[in-house]
């Protein structure tokens, strides 16, 4: 039983190798993100474009700090419409709708033109060699993921080090020789085919594997025989957003997906109406069976997870990335067994967690918008008769499992991790020891387990894995990697700093020891700010290389995340999303007026959400910022709903379609915001062709845009990956280039 990353498994299986990762940070926007971790260093990253057009390019060879003295780029023209819109009386210019095609000719060509400026800009930079040999250097370590344990078996990831996908061992004990079950990198030649998703089954003896291309979130899923590592016939395709769950037996799984697309292309497609289905091993995908689906509520998605004791399938039934949910069951003991609605109400958040016969243990946020553990009996399943076990407490309950006949439960506090063990009756057991101030991941595995291993990080901390005795409490590391560094030359320091309405808002500052406070301190200032996502502490190689440089790493726990449970995160949702730009801005000036830093010398960065995040605060504040990196963003606030599963999204944002709702959705929208004859920031907007989480038009259209209406000589650029999607299951190789072109854009218009 996973007790990180438990609410909304399924999402979770998008990325599986986070948790082989030593590196952690949100990097998503997409179904229940609530506790979804995501790469921090999957930034957009360039495979190989061929020659560069010397039209488009500065010259190579020019010296770094002359660089900025060469005339203004020549950014590719970008064709303008006459297209308007209405939306409620309001009439709205959109005249880069054509970049909305991303299969045109013209699209693509525009594509191709772009990348050649920014390449050719990037790779002109002197330092963007030896930072990335530096990358290079210290990524190449071992990097060891969670054991856990099905069967007579152990499961772990592991890395060599530059390997460009994580590799899947099995063990019979943990003193045994590995063995390899499972090496995506043997899937493609340049590692842009990833694991996405695992599930073992109850003996331990079989594994379904899902696997996406080029970064999608479409996977095909397989099933592989443990003992001989071959694979069976079985091939599922079109799932997306999806966990999967064996039976107790092992003769088939439960899995959630949707139609095979119509649309011309994936990047156009909407998602809806997803099926749950259950699949019989050795059967086509053509005969599987359909467990649920609702032909009158389209936007309804479905999570199958089979109870430890096979009796019932626990079916959560999600509304895009509302954290409320509803949970309905089926008892698997009878042939004939309906589903049952057992919590019919979008009115709260419920995950499962375990049971006893018919009582199910669930954590919610009912009444309790920092979380608690409740019980339900489906003999008597009125709340009236709801049993409070693990009341609300003053930090945040992020997950929980059982182990040892115990409850193990998450918390956050001030974005820290606690873990404390309880009772079943709800006392208090004792509270985990953990190394330092961090973040935890782990605890998984069965409800009689003794024995337990968890994952320790923090900014200057790699991911370590320890070994756990549920009865002694006692904590033993058992991996420990080796990064060519050494963690006491650096400090974090936790603040609180004030928002513009007063708030308190918290952010870590991680640095080199004896960094002197003059205003002359590069600043890398990094913010997510919804989706009730929380940053955390977390170990990043390119993070490293950017304070070795003597940069300054800055994570503000801006509102709309988790860290302070639902109100938190309601504070920075819909009609409340200008107070997550409000935050960012304010921990900006607190970083200038204490005189870490100044205004040329602070670069904000962000992906996904995060990318619209730093679209809002370039374009509010113009001025306050040294340089802008916005990640696959969402930047147009008017149509993120009408591709792929941003539809899912107005849950977070509000619609388009209601008026109140857009009237705060265009006084912010990035695209809609830019204002004509404004010197922007230095800014390198980075997306990629294949994301059907986050469409490139956004990015598309909002480089279009900035490039028209930008006055000043500072570049304002944008990369464009290819074979990359948003960002989960990106090769290492792209990585470090990624990160790479990042700091080199950097160094050179912060002048460091």
């Amino acid at each position: 039983m996973k007790i990180i990353a438990k609410v909304h498994y399924f999402l979770v299986s998008l990325f599986i190798t986070v948790t082989i990762a030593s590196f952690w940070q949100p990097y998503n926007l997409g179904i229940a993100t609530a506790n979804t971790a995501y790469n921090s260093e999957n930034q957009i990253t360039n495979s190989s474009q061929g020659e560069l057009s010397s039209e488009y390019y500065v010259q190579s060879k020019v010296p770094s700090k002359t660089m900025s003295a060469v005339k203004p780029l020549n950014y590719p023209p970008s064709r303008k419409t006459d297209r308007v819109d209405n939306y409620h009386g309001t009439v709205v210019k959109d005249p880069y709708r054509w970049l909305e095609d991303t299969d045109s000719e013209e699209t693509k060509a525009w594509v191709k033109a772009q990348n050649q400026v920014t390449f050719g800009y990037l790779q002109a930079i002197p330092s963007r060699e030896k930072i990335k040999q530096r990358l290079t250097q210290l990524w190449d370590y071992e990097k060891y993921g969670i054991p856990f344990k099905e069967g007579n078996k152990y499961f772990y990831f592991k890395n060599d080090g530059l390997q460009n996908q994580s590799v899947l061992y099995t063990l019979d004990n943990l003193d045994a020789q590995p063995k390899v079950l499972l090496d995506p990198n043997k899937l493609s030649e340049d590692g842009t085919v990833a694991l996405s998703g695992l599930s073992v089954s109850e003996d331990g003896k079989l594994v379904a594997y899902g696997i996406s291309a080029s970064g999608s979130d479409w996977q095909e899923w397989k099933v592989r025989d443990v003992e001989t590592g071959k694979d069976l016939p079985d091939r599922l395709q079109w799932i997306k957003f999806s966990r999967v769950s064996w039976t107790i037996d092992g003769k088939g799984f439960f899995y959630s997906r949707y139609d095979e697309p119509k649309e011309k292309s994936k990047l156009e497609d909407v998602n809806f109406y997803q099926k749950l289905y259950y699949h019989k091993l050795g059967t086509p995908q053509s005969e599987d069976s359909l467990i649920y689906q609702r032909s009158d509520h389209k936007e309804w998605g479905f999570a199958g997870e089979v109870t430890e004791d096979g009796h019932y399938l626990i079916i959560s039934v999600w509304l895009g990335t509302d954290r409320r949910n509803l949970v309905f069951y089926q008892d698997l003991t009878n042939p004939n067994g309906k589903v049952v609605e057992l919590i019919s109400n979008f009115e709260a958040g419920y995950s499962f967690i375990g049971n006893d016969k018919d009582t199910f243990y669930f954590r919610t946020d009912a009444k309790a918008p920092r979380g608690k553990i409740i019980a339900i009996n489906t003999q008597k399943p009125e709340p009236k008769h709801w049993r409070e076990i693990v009341p609300q407490s003053t930090e945040t309950l992020r997950g929980a499992g059982i182990l040892n006949n115990q409850f193990v439960a998450s918390y956050l506090q001030d974005a820290r991790s606690q873990i404390k063990i309880f009772d079943l009756k709800g006392a208090l057991v004792r509270q985990v020891e953990l190394p330092g101030i961090g973040s935890v991941g782990g605890f998984n595995g069965k409800r009689d387990d003794r024995e337990t291993f968890y994952s320790f990080t923090s900014f200057t901390t790699p991911g370590t894995v320890y070994r756990y005795d549920m009865v002694t409490g006692k904590s033993q590391v058992f991996r420990s990697p080796q990064v060519d560094f050494q963690p006491t030359d650096y400090e974090t320091k936790q603040v609180f700093y004030q928002s513009k309405d007063g708030t308190k808002i918290p952010m870590f500052i991680t640095h080199k020891k004896g960094i002197k406070l003059d205003s002359n301190n590069p600043i890398y200032l990094y913010g997510y700010g919804g989706f009730n996502v929380s940053l955390t502490p977390s170990f990043s190689v390119s993070m490293l290389v950017w304070m070795e440089m003597g940069g300054v790493y800055a994570v503000p726990n801006l509102r709309g995340g988790g860290e302070y449970g639902e109100q938190w995160h309601q504070a920075g949702m819909k009609l409340n999303k200008q107070n997550v730009f409000d935050d960012f801005i304010a921990a900006a000036e607190w970083l200038i007026a204490n005189k870490y830093t100044q205004k040329g010398k602070l670069a904000i960065a962000g992906g996904s959400n995060g990318g619209l995040l730093v679209g809002a605060c370039m374009t509010q504040r113009p001025e306050l910022f040294g340089a802008t990196l916005p990640s696959v963003g969402v930047m147009d606030m008017l149509r993120f709903h009408k591709y792929t599963i941003g539809w899912a999204w107005t849950s977070e944002y509000g619609s388009p379609e209601n008026k109140e709702e857009f009237q705060a959705l265009y006084a912010y929208s990035p695209l809609h915001n830019l204002k004509p004859g404004t010197a922007y920031p230095p800014t390198m907007i980075t997306t990629a062709e294949s994301d059907d989480r986050v469409v490139p038009a956004h990015s598309f259209k909002f480089a279009a845009a900035l490039q028209a209406a930008h006055a000043g000589d500072a570049p304002v650029l944008i990369r464009i990956e290819t074979k990359a999607g948003h960002g989960a299951g990106k090769p290492t190789t792209k990585i470090i280039e990624s990160a790479a072109d990042k700091w080199a854009f950097l160094v050179q218009n912060l002048e460091m």
